[in-house]
């Protein structure tokens, strides 16, 4: 490998962990803002949506540019996942955005007893994306294959949130515009679930090469599409 192109595969995975940082940072002060109530940090969160989408940008430059002048295996399965991986991190950051949009509204109404669902639930979203990420770091695709299994319980925390919040609105009706805006809430923390697996699932495949995405099909390893 030349210099040249060292440089910029090592310039592709600084982009790629600086986006990680933003999205993860951008989703705990999501719902750091909606448990404290604090209008700042959900503004903050907002303002900082496009710097994320810029990065993701410059990896997928960086992508493409790397396809042009390489066919070593391990750096196309490297310029595949980063892309793929960026894809998701955009996503977790707009899903953090929901949110802080969300606590906003919320913060012009008076405040609701703290729903029980809502701490554990975003306890295990952000928990599964930061030990994503970290497999992606570290080579864990033990670690990584774990997480994939999580989700089913941020699944389960979210239908869980859904029904103490239906009960709720049942029992005080005037209170159905705020519980609206925690159920939007709710979805985003399961849809970040979701992303941390996605990239879970892309560590497995850049340590491995292995596609586990839809494990039950016994197929061969491919390159995920």
């Amino acid at each position: 490998m030349t210099q040249n192109l060292q440089a910029t595969v090592a310039q592709l995975k600084e982009s790629l962990l600086v986006m990680a940082s933003r999205a993860e940072q951008a989703a705990q002060r999501a719902v750091k803002a909606l448990l404290r109530r604090d209008d700042a940090l959900a503004l903050q969160v907002q303002e900082a949506d496009p710097a994320v989408d810029q990065l993701q940008v410059q990896v997928d430059q960086l992508a493409v540019e790397l396809l042009g002048r390489t066919r070593a295996e391990d750096d196309l399965r490297l310029v595949m996942v980063a892309m793929k991986i960026a894809s998701e991190l955009e996503r977790v950051a707009d899903e953090a955005t929901t949110i802080a949009r969300q606590v906003s509204q919320l913060n012009k109404e008076p405040p609701l007893p703290q729903c029980a669902a809502i701490p554990p639930l975003a306890s295990l979203a952000l928990g599964m994306l930061k030990e994503a990420l970290d497999a992606v770091v570290r080579p864990n695709p033990a670690g990584a294959r774990q997480i994939i299994v999580r989700d089913k319980a941020v699944d389960s925390g979210h239908k869980q949130l859904r029904d103490e919040l239906v009960r709720y609105m049942q029992s005080r009706p005037e209170t159905i515009a705020r519980c609206l805006h925690l159920m939007v809430i709710g979805k985003s923390l399961e849809r970040i679930g979701d992303h941390a697996k996605a990239v879970a699932e892309f560590a497995v495949y850049l340590h491995e090469g292995q596609d586990v995405r839809h494990a039950g099909l016994a197929q061969p390893a491919q390159c995920p599409g």
